[in-house]
C-alpha cells in the first residue's frame, strides 16, 4: 500500500488554475468567503428567496443551513454540539426556536448535533442572534469546514473513561469552528475525540480520531487517521503513534495542512475527503508528514483493538460522583420535538446536570440523584428509558421528506420495520442495530450497521419505479470493525419486512451458543442466505460496492 502511495505522490500536482477549472465550488470559495453571508442575510432577505443566487445558498451551508425538500424555501438549520453536550438553558431556547420558526420539528444526528426544518430566509437573522446569546453556533456544522467534534456523551462524567477530555474537547472546537485558515478546506472534515473506555463514538469511521490510551502511565491517545462512508466507505487505520495530551492540537493541525494545502485534493469533489489521501500515502507516509510537520518523531504505539462492544450510554450509568447517574433514554428514530425538548430541558434543570446528544441519536441526563424520578419523567415526555434496546440501536438519516438526495422513505421506513420485528421477535432482537439510508451518503452510518438499507429504486413488471433497498450485511464497528456488504438488491420496500424477518428467524434458529448475528453472517455464505430466504444475493462485489463517491 505504502510504495503504490510512494506512486501516486510523485504525479505531477495539479496547477490552482486546472482546480478552479474543475471544481465550481473551490471557485465559489474564493469569489466570496462563505464565512461572510451571516452579514449578508439582510440583503438576501429583501432580495427575496425565489432570488437569491444559487451559490449564495450554498455558501449558506458553512452556517449550517440546506435547503429543505422540495426547494420551496424553508431550510434545515444544523446546531454544533461539542460532544453532543448541552445546557439545560440551551435545550430550552432550541426547542423555543424549533416551536417559533420550525414547525416544533427537530431531530438528533449521528454526529451529536441538533437540526431543526421548516425555516424561513426571513427568520434566520432572529434564530442566530438567540443561538448566539445562549453561546450556541452552527458554523462549519456544515460546508467545507471541520463539523462537529464528537465524543463520548458522557465524558468527563463516566466512572469507568481513561480520563477527562472534555477540555481538549473544548480547546479543539476554540480553535476550528469557524476559523478562516480552517474553513477553506477540500471538503468537510470530521474528528472524534475520547477517552471513552468503550469507544462509544465510532472512531472507525472518522477522518481523524485521537482514542484515548495510557501508556507508561500517562494520558494520552492513539492517533486513527482516513475513516469515512459515504459511496467509498473506509475503517480507519492506525498512524502507528502515541500523542501526549498536549500534542493534539498540534497533530490534528498537521493532519489537515498537510491535506489542505495539497492541490491534488481540491481537483474532484469525489475524491475530496481525507480518506483518499491515506489511500494514496498509506498510515506510514501520513505519520512521515506529521512528524516532519513536527520537526520531531513520535513514539510507537500499536492500538489494542476494543474487547467488547461499542457502548450505547442507555440506562443508567453512575458516574465519577457515586451520588449521581447519567439516564439514557432512546429517542426513537432521532426525532424531538419543541415542546419534548424544551420539557428534558427543565428536567435537567430540576433534577440534573445536562443533557447530552448521542451518536445513535438518542438523549442522556446528566448528573441524576433521584433516577427514578427521571426515568419516569422521560418516559412521560415520549423517551422510555426500559425501551427494547432495538429502538436506541436502530438509526435513520434524515431522509424524506426533508432531505433533497434521498430516494426512498427512511424514518417512516425504519419506524415500521422496527415495530414489525417487536412484535414479532420482542427482547430476542434487542442487540440488534438497524441502519438505514435514503441515499448512498451514509449519514445514517449504513456500511457499518448488523443489518444496513440504502434506499434505490426497482421497476415492476409495468416498468414503474418504486422505492426499494440494498440490504447489508456484516458490517461492524468494535472489535471486529468492518464496513458490510449489499447481499440483497433492491429489495422492494413492501418486502422488506418479510425479508428482514426471514434473516433474522434463520438466525435464531441456527445460531450456535447465542451468537450474534454478526458472526452468524460471516459462518454463512451468501448463497446459503439467499436459499434460507428465498432471494437471490447480489453476485459479485464488483456488483454491489460503488466505484466512486457521491458528489
Amino acid at each position: 500500500m505504502a510504495e503504490a502511495g510512494r506512486t501516486e505522490r510523485v504525479k505531477e500536482p495539479p496547477t490552482l488554475e486546472l482546480v478552479l477549472k474543475r471544481n465550481p465550488v473551490e471557485r465559489l470559495k474564493r469569489e466570496k468567503s462563505p464565512l461572510s453571508m451571516l452579514a449578508e442575510l439582510p440583503a438576501l432577505i429583501a432580495t427575496g428567496y425565489a432570488d437569491v443566487e444559487e451559490e449564495d445558498l450554498v455558501r449558506l451551508k458553512w452556517w449550517g443551513i440546506y435547503h429543505d425538500k422540495p426547494k420551496v424555501g424553508t431550510f434545515m438549520l444544523r446546531i454544533k454540539l461539542p460532544a453532543g453536550r448541552i445546557t439545560p438553558e440551551q435545550l430550552r431556547a432550541v426547542g423555543e426556536l424549533s416551536n417559533e420558526h420550525g414547525r416544533g420539528a427537530g431531530e438528533l444526528t449521528t454526529r451529536q448535533t441538533i437540526q431543526l426544518h421548516y425555516l424561513e430566509l426571513g427568520s434566520l437573522p432572529s434564530v442566530f442572534d438567540r443561538l448566539r446569546s445562549v453561546g450556541l453556533t452552527t458554523v462549519g456544522a456544515c460546508g467545507d469546514a471541520v463539523r462537529n467534534l464528537t465524543g463520548c456523551p458522557v465524558a468527563g462524567l463516566a466512572h469507568d473513561e481513561l480520563f477527562d477530555v472534555t477540555a481538549l474537547q473544548d480547546e479543539v472546537t476554540a480553535l476550528f469552528y469557524g476559523n478562516p485558515d480552517y474553513s477553506d478546506l477540500p471538503r468537510k472534515h470530521k474528528i472524534s475525540i475520547s477517552a471513552c473506555a468503550h469507544r462509544c463514538n465510532a472512531p472507525e469511521i472518522n477522518c481523524i480520531s485521537l482514542v484515548g490510551a495510557i501508556r507508561n502511565g500517562q494520558p494520552g491517545f492513539a492517533v486513527l487517521v482516513g475513516g469515512g462512508l459515504s459511496s467509498v466507505p473506509r475503517i480507519a487505520r492506525d498512524l502507528g503513534v502515541w500523542i501526549r495530551v498536549d500534542e493534539a492540537l498540534p497533530v490534528l493541525r498537521a493532519l489537515l495542512d498537510a491535506w489542505k494545502e495539497d492541490l491534488r485534493y481540491r481537483v474532484s469533489r469525489v475524491k475530496a475527503r481525507l480518506k483518499f489521501m491515506v489511500d494514496d500515502y498509506g498510515p506510514e507516509g501520513m505519520r512521515a508528514e506529521v512528524e516532519r510537520r513536527l520537526g520531531y518523531a513520535l513514539p510507537d504505539y500499536t492500538l489494542e483493538p476494543l474487547d467488547r462492544e461499542p457502548a450505547d450510554h442507555m440506562g443508567t450509568e453512575p458516574e465519577h460522583d457515586p451520588r449521581l447517574s447519567t439516564v439514557g433514554a432512546p429517542v426513537h428514530l432521532g426525532l424531538i420535538s419543541g415542546d419534548q425538548m424544551i420539557e428534558v430541558a427543565e428536567l435537567a434543570q430540576a433534577h440534573g446536570r445536562d443533557v447530552r446528544v448521542t451518536r445513535q441519536q438518542n438523549l442522556v441526563v446528566t448528573g441524576v440523584g433521584d433516577v427514578d424520578t427521571v426515568a419516569v419523567a422521560l418516559g412521560e415526555i415520549g423517551f422510555p428509558v426500559d425501551a427494547n434496546r432495538l429502538r436506541s440501536n436502530a438509526i435513520g438519516c434524515t431522509g424524506e421528506p426533508h432531505c433533497n438526495f434521498a430516494v426512498a422513505e427512511t424514518k417512516s421506513r425504519l419506524h415500521g420495520l422496527v415495530e414489525h420485528l417487536e412484535t414479532r421477535f420482542g427482547n430476542e432482537v434487542s442487540e440488534l442495530r438497524l441502519h438505514l439510508d435514503g441515499c448512498p451518503h451514509a449519514c445514517g452510518q449504513h456500511w457499518v450497521g448488523d443489518l444496513g438499507f440504502q434506499g434505490t429504486t426497482v421497476r415492476d413488471a409495468e416498468g414503474k419505479r418504486r422505492q426499494a433497498y440494498d440490504v447489508l450485511l456484516r458490517g461492524a464497528l468494535g472489535p471486529r470493525a468492518a464496513i458490510g456488504r449489499p447481499v440483497f438488491r433492491r429489495v422492494p420496500t413492501e418486502e422488506l419486512d418479510e425479508t428482514v424477518e426471514l434473516l433474522i428467524a434463520a438466525w435464531l434458529e441456527g445460531r450456535e451458543h447465542r451468537e450474534s448475528f454478526r458472526s452468524y453472517c460471516d459462518r454463512t455464505s451468501d448463497d446459503e442466505l439467499g436459499v434460507l430466504i428465498g432471494r437471490e444475493p447480489a453476485r459479485s462485489r464488483r456488483d454491489s460496492v460503488p466505484e466512486e463517491e457521491a458528489a
